[in-house]
């Protein structure tokens, strides 16, 4: 049986390359493997895949009983297939807190660890392979750690990331700042989404004390072109929050350059959520929260209600 390798729902840059990348390392070593993806991969995404000149993987909707697979870039059961608990996992590889709710047929290799990329643990988990690698597969590791460290400026960064990016664009022959300011170009042209697709393009569901939210995160250059849009945006969230099944959707407009997040407040929880969580003074219907760039380690950590 093929080995199906995914990440998580809203394929991001690391979900979508790291899944391709363990592919590769698969099967060069002999096992039959395809990485797929659990929906539309986001601009940064298509970017990088176009830019490696590698095919889009297929976009699958669930699992079938039985079905042997590898988990990259996330172990919470809300961002996999709904029947992922039938399924065979052979392996989770991953980098963010340890959620709970995954059960499997028989013990499998789980490797966590704090660092800011998936990609990064795979290039550690590949030991001397990983000097095999082709350029392609390079190139996507290069884009995957480039992306999920905001190009070294998110707090998840550490020296291990930065120098295995560095190394990578050594061996490519590509300056690390102009291949990120390409990368976060296309992440930010967002002109081809409804409200509601870039509400969930870059989104993890988190529960706080019995309350579902949908935390999105929007990274961009540009933060004035999503901000412009927060009126429609803000109508949007309660139709989106209804059909996912959550009671409220957290939008995080983070400006890479500037290195904040500005903080949408569309009503009493929101803002009550704003005031727990960061001190912020929620007088207004958005909030400028200063150094705040990482959902998974300054945002989802600290939300309260």
């Amino acid at each position: 049986m093929t080995t199906l390798i995914f990440g998580h729902k809203a394929p991001d840059t690391d979900s979508t390359g790291s899944a391709l990348i363990w592919e590769w390392f698969l099967k060069d070593a002999g096992v039959d493997a395809k990485a797929v993806l659990l929906g539309q991969p986001n601009t940064e995404a298509k970017f990088v895949l176009d830019r490696w000149d590698i095919a889009q993987p297929d976009i699958i909707r669930d699992v079938t009983d039985g079905q042997v697979c590898v988990i990259v870039d996330t172990n919470n059961p809300a961002e996999l297939p709904e029947n992922i608990n039938g399924a065979d996992i052979h392996a989770i590889i991953d980098h963010h807190m340890l959620v709970g709710g995954l059960t499997t047929k028989t013990p499998i290799d789980i490797t966590i660890r704090p660092l800011a990329c998936t990609a990064t643990i795979q290039h550690q988990l590949m030991g001397d392979k990983a000097a095999r690698m082709p350029d392609a597969v390079k190139g996507l590791m290069l884009s995957c750690i480039l992306s999920d460290t905001l190009a070294f400026r998110s707090p998840t960064t550490t020296a291990t990331d930065r120098t295995l990016a560095e190394s990578l664009a050594s061996d490519l022959s590509l300056d690390i700042q102009t291949y990120a300011d390409e990368m976060f170009a296309a992440k930010s042209d967002v002109s081809d989404f409804t409200d509601a697709e870039l509400l969930r393009t870059d989104s993890k569901e988190y529960t706080v004390d019995g309350t579902k939210f949908r935390v999105s995160v929007l990274e961009t250059t540009s933060p004035a072109v999503v901000l412009d849009r927060k009126d429609a945006l803000i109508a949007a969230m309660p139709a989106v929050a209804r059909e996912d099944g959550v009671d409220q959707v957290l939008l995080f407009v983070v400006d890479i350059l500037k290195e904040e997040a500005t903080m949408l407040l569309p009503n009493d929880l929101t803002k009550q959520v704003a005031r727990a969580s960061f001190d912020a003074d929620t007088s207004g219907d958005t909030v400028v929260l200063p150094g705040v760039m990482s959902r998974k380690k300054q945002i989802i950590p600290n939300l309260k209600k």
